[in-house]
């Protein structure tokens, strides 16, 4: 079970009056239209592993099935929606700050679906009971983000020190499917950060990923050009999609993102922004 969050909980996370209250209302208007939801992100972690940064945002987990009610509730409360990235993210804004309402991951690979909801823990945040992302779910969103700016290694790293006894390791690995490479990395480096604690890993998951990995080296290597890079940062492999000739991985049939999708997220990067 996570760590339950003191109840000053909006001073200890540097968060002012004003966006606490707009924190709560969201949480209440959510809870009381019975849109099923979970929060993730900062607060999420800080009940999973007691490490806690100042709060710039609250992230909230939907089903996408789930939006329009949403939305329609927050509306219906006088908040202001925007359906920002329709193939995984809205926004509910309050002046300068804002809550996001998350149904998918921004690669497309991870959406939020019953399994989510089926293996929640409950906590207290902002004096509001709610339930708060799996710690295995909340583990595969952060491992694939690995921008220039921002990578959430160590988040990984935290979760699996803290949570490892009590992670469903199976799960786990279902959840990362075609792309276990991407947890044996974290498992590897993991293994470096904290060596006194490699014994949390279970020798059978390090086994298996490591007989995929010979398996795989043995094999003849695709013969397509396809650089998966973009599931881990959308801009510093989009030289690879735009000028050598490489197909974008999140794009169907290799993923799950259209076209314009890819399109919008590219357009949103900051470096690119207005150009």
């Amino acid at each position: 079970m996570p760590h339950a969050p003191a109840e000053s909980s909006s001073k200890r996370d540097g968060i002012d009056a004003d966006h606490s209250a707009f924190y709560r209302s969201v949480l209440k208007t959510l809870n009381a239209s019975e849109v099923p939801f979970l929060v993730g992100g900062g607060f999420a972690l800080a009940c999973y592993t007691g490490i806690r940064r100042e709060a710039r945002d609250l992230d909230l987990f939907i089903r996408q099935a789930d939006y329009e009610r949403a939305e329609r509730a927050l509306r219906r409360a006088g908040h202001v929606v925007e359906l920002s990235f329709p193939h995984w993210l809205a926004k509910v804004h309050s002046g300068g700050t804002y809550v996001d309402l998350i149904f998918n991951s921004g690669n497309g690979l991870l959406p939020v679906d019953e399994g989510w909801f089926e293996h929640a823990d409950e906590a207290d945040i902002l004096g509001t009971t709610v339930k708060v992302t799996p710690a295995e779910e909340s583990l595969v969103s952060k491992a694939f983000i690995m921008e220039r700016e921002r990578y959430d290694g160590a988040d990984v790293a935290h979760l699996l020190r803290v949570h490892g006894p009590r992670m469903d390791w199976q799960r786990l690995l279902e959840r990362f499917g075609p792309h276990w490479r991407i947890l044996l990395s974290h498992l590897v480096l993991f293994g470096f950060v904290y060596p006194g604690e490699r014994a949390l890993v279970p020798p059978w998951l390090m086994a298996l990923l490591l007989e995929r990995l010979r398996h795989e080296a043995e094999e003849a290597p695709p013969s397509a050009r396809v650089c998966a890079g973009t599931l881990l940062s959308r801009e510093q492999y989009l030289p690879d999609i735009e000028q050598q000739g490489y197909a974008d991985a999140r794009v169907t049939p290799l993923g799950t993102m259209t076209r314009k999708d890819v399109a919008d997220w590219t357009a949103a990067i900051p470096s690119r922004a207005g150009k």
